[in-house]
């Protein structure tokens, strides 16, 4: 019998598998496909980044170094109102290679990762875990047995739904394509033409451009993400699509499992993006989560909420600011604009010493 199994090999799943296997805990990590495919996630990050990852993977995974946004209330003509520091604010990553170099992580820490095994059902004992997996390839389903299990399995969380964990608040529809043109500008353009979130433009270097938007259900996603690569007059490929999660559920662990990263909507409700903070909440389980002591999930419970909610909290005033009348966005982006000193990943930078100084 494991000590964890975790479910799900996306940032926050093998940084829980490797920190975990690093303390000595026997680990077994599932991924229902390919570590990395199919890409849901865009590959703008912050450069804290850099410190969950070895320093030889850097060149393999760097693709293009940002300084700023260009905020728009139209599109690539109208005016456009500049953040910018004069460091780097964030890079651009392969986000697909990003998952495998944490997964080699894991498997060097020790931890068996193992692709193509799909949990198809939870089972939570007194004592312990047992899941099904089906394995690619193989006929009928074979059982697991763990002392706990990690639900790291993303916004549509199978982990969560098996144990009646509730839902996150809310759940948005997020898309984007590539246009392959090489581009090595180092400013992002943000829209904030979708109803309650925006649109973007990510250069990404040889790589070419990233489009994309996320929205509440309901709105007519491919449509607004067609007008989008229309008014920049560009025909993208590998259209990519997924669920966004919003808003942490009330509680995530039961008595031997807990969620981890998308799975407990552990994002930045003003971006979506949650590999930070997922990654941060996983380093979190690993030193509070002992398996042979259910009681200290609530350590775990409490510690990662403590870490995260204030930014959380801050993200999600930041976002009500998308859905202001354009009269509105246009005065608080023409004062607001300019040398900032804000971290792409931390709402409560914007109160910091050095963004203050910038303002005035």
């Amino acid at each position: 019998m494991y000590d964890f199994a975790v479910v799900g090999v996306g940032p926050a799943g093998a940084r829980f598998a490797r920190r975990a296997a690093d303390a000595g805990y026997d680990v077994l990590a599932l991924e229902k496909g390919e570590v990395g495919t199919p890409l849901a996630c865009s590959g703008h990050v912050s450069t804290d980044i850099w410190e969950y990852v070895p320093d030889e993977a850097r060149d393999r995974l760097f693709q293009n170094r940002i300084y700023g946004a260009n905020f728009r209330v139209g599109g690539p003509n109208s005016k456009a109102y500049p953040f910018y520091k004069q460091s780097e604010v964030s890079n651009v990553i392969d986000r697909v290679e990003l998952d495998r170099t944490l997964a080699d992580c894991a498997r060097d820490a020790g931890a068996d990762v193992r692709e193509g095994h799909t949990v198809t059902a939870v089972e939570e004992l007194d004592d312990r875990v047992r899941l099904t997996v089906s394995v690619a390839g193989e006929a009928g389903t074979v059982q697991f047995e763990a002392k706990m299990v990690a639900g790291c399995d993303g916004p549509t969380s199978r982990v969560r739904r098996a144990l009646d964990l509730p839902e996150p608040s809310e759940t948005l529809h997020g898309v984007l394509a590539f246009d392959p043109d090489p581009d090595d500008g180092d400013f992002v353009d943000v829209h904030l033409t979708v109803p309650r979130f925006f649109a973007w433009r990510i250069p990404r270097g040889d790589a070419g451009v990233e489009y994309g938007l996320a929205a509440p259900p309901g709105a007519e996603v491919n449509e607004m993400f067609d007008a989008l690569t229309s008014t920049y007059d560009v025909e993208t490929e590998h259209f990519c699509s997924g669920a966004i999660p919003i808003g942490p559920p009330d509680r995530t662990t039961t008595r031997r499992a807990f969620l981890v990263g998308d799975a407990a909507a552990q994002t930045k409700p003003f971006t979506g993006g949650g590999i930070l903070y997922g990654m941060t909440a996983a380093d979190i389980a690993a030193s509070t989560i002992d398996p042979d002591d259910p009681e200290t999930l609530s350590a775990y419970e409490s510690a990662w909420r403590d870490e995260l909610s204030r930014e959380i909290r801050l993200g999600h005033l930041v976002r009500r600011c998308y859905s202001f009348p354009e009269w509105l966005q246009r005065v608080g982006l023409r004062s607001l604009s300019g040398e900032i000193g804000v971290h792409m990943d931390k709402p409560s930078s914007f109160f910091s010493r050095e963004h203050l100084k910038k303002l005035l």
